[in-house]
């Protein structure tokens, strides 16, 4: 305590104090500390700021295991990851916070060596936490920093498995606040709410006026939405709009988080002519949520891309629900290029020469006349390149029925073998036309549109 720096006063000491008037004096000494101590300036009281909100991972061990089982409130479930060395799993609080406790609640596969880190843009990151000697079950870790992104940062693990957590607890002050969805401000609207309004949309002066909508269901904002074609790069905050000048065989990038993040997609297109004609596609993977909603000064307006139900599922539910409707042999597609891609089929190891599955087709091209491996027939490679019409028929599981069957989507994918890839993506479209593979387009049953006279094209990027 300060002591008084104003004039001393002397004064005759009572010789014999009484009982009482020390007494008095000692607990008028006790009450001004104590005074002194409750006027002292207090911590706002920390809130758990993690719970709910978004959480990606550098990956999954399965499905069932997804990054946003840990801040769920329920340590009956948990996530797990690959089983090497380094992993991470973040979470997102929306905004800027005060970090001021993490908990961590480790399965028996947990980390002897990790690492705590904050981080203002998911990209540059700050230690504030590190031991080499974790010890696993439940670790309460008392911290001191800042930031929008809190992740473990785990770079040893403690068993031959990955790294396990029923529950990944941030607390502090600031943030998005409670369990609202944080970045862009609420879930996605629906219906024709989906595509904002199109009557503020510029006019082109180039070919046609491109608008990018933020429809990440609160997982970002604005600022972290980004676009990039031909060498330009913009959030939506700082441009939503792009004056599309005539092209061939062009695609325009998105990305959310960062405009370097491995979360991103594409849409392709050739604009020339007065005519537009574009797509999206699933050919080569499902990377984010993508719609697109082409409108003419004829009035043509036509909408093609991934459903808006997928749009307002959790990603983490994207990837359970693919899992879940697809064969066994498909299900390591959710899991090569987690959590940032769902992988088409001859992409994957298992399904190329040499492979578990490298057989998947085999058989039932052989019996229709074809010689071909799996791997190839999910690309239209090889000997069918030139022939889109049997590898349609092929991936649809239609090729052994009459040429007046095999165009009808009613037949397609009812047995097996079959793309039970692009199968899922078409499922879950817009009028359930999409480009699972190359040849997709065969008897129109891709996303593809092209019409003349376009206004505006508007592309609805998801999370």
């Amino acid at each position: 305590m300060s002591s008084s720096t104003g004039a001393r006063v002397h004064r005759q000491p009572l010789r014999h104090p009484s009982r009482p008037v020390v007494l008095t004096v000692l607990a008028a000494l006790v009450a001004a500390c104590l005074l002194s101590l409750t006027q002292a300036p207090a911590r706002a009281a920390d809130s758990l700021l993690s719970q709910g909100r978004t959480a990606t991972a550098s990956s999954t061990e399965a499905p069932g295991t997804p990054a946003s089982a840990a801040v769920d409130g329920d340590t009956g479930s948990r996530w797990s990851s690959g089983f090497s060395d380094p992993q991470w799993l973040q979470v997102d609080l929306g905004s800027t916070a005060s970090i001021h406790q993490v908990v961590l609640n480790w399965e028996a596969a947990y980390a002897t060596a990790f690492q705590i880190q904050t981080s203002t843009d998911g990209t540059n990151w700050t230690t504030v936490y590190s031991t080499a000697s974790g010890t696993g079950g439940v670790q309460t870790l008392s911290v001191n920093g800042s930031g929008r992104y809190v992740r473990m940062y785990g770079t040893k693990r403690a068993t031959p498995y990955g790294y396990s957590l029923y529950e990944f607890q941030v607390f502090g002050t600031g943030g998005g606040g409670g369990t609202t969805p944080p970045g862009g401000g609420g879930t996605n609207p629906t219906g024709d709410a989906f595509w904002g309004d199109t009557s503020t949309i510029p006019a082109a002066h180039n070919m046609i006026m491109v608008k990018v909508l933020n429809r990440t269901n609160g997982a970002y904002p604005d600022s972290q939405v980004y676009w990039s074609f031909n060498g330009q790069v913009h959030s939506i905050a700082e441009q939503p709009y792009l004056d599309m000048p005539a092209n061939s065989s062009g695609r325009m990038y998105f990305y959310v988080g960062s405009p370097t993040s491995q979360y991103q997609d594409f849409i392709e297109f050739t604009v020339g002519g007065g005519v537009f004609n574009g797509n999206t596609t699933r050919v080569d993977a499902w990377g984010l949520p993508l719609a697109m909603r082409l409108h003419a000064t004829d009035g043509y307006d036509v909408q093609v891309g991934d459903s808006q139900s997928l749009f307002d599922e959790s990603r983490d539910q994207v990837f359970a629900d693919f899992a879940a409707a697809v064969p066994q042999q498909f299900q390591v597609l959710t899991r090569t290029q987690a959590p940032y891609r769902i992988i088409a089929p001859g992409s994957d190891p298992s399904f190329q020469p040499g492979g578990a599955n490298a057989n998947y087709f085999t058989s039932y091209a052989q019996s229709v006349g074809v010689n071909e491996t799996t791997q190839h027939i999910f690309g239209c490679a090889g000997s069918l390149a030139g022939n889109p019409n049997m590898c349609a028929a092929l991936n649809r599981h239609v090729a052994q029925l009459p040429a007046s069957q095999q165009s009808d989507p009613a037949q397609f994918y009812k047995g097996a073998p079959a793309n039970y890839y692009a199968k899922f993506w078409h499922d879950h479209a817009i009028n359930a036309l999409a480009y699972g593979f190359p040849y997709d387009d065969v008897d129109g049953q891709s996303s593809y549109i092209s019409h003349g006279n376009s206004q505006w094209l508007e592309v609805a990027v998801g999370y």
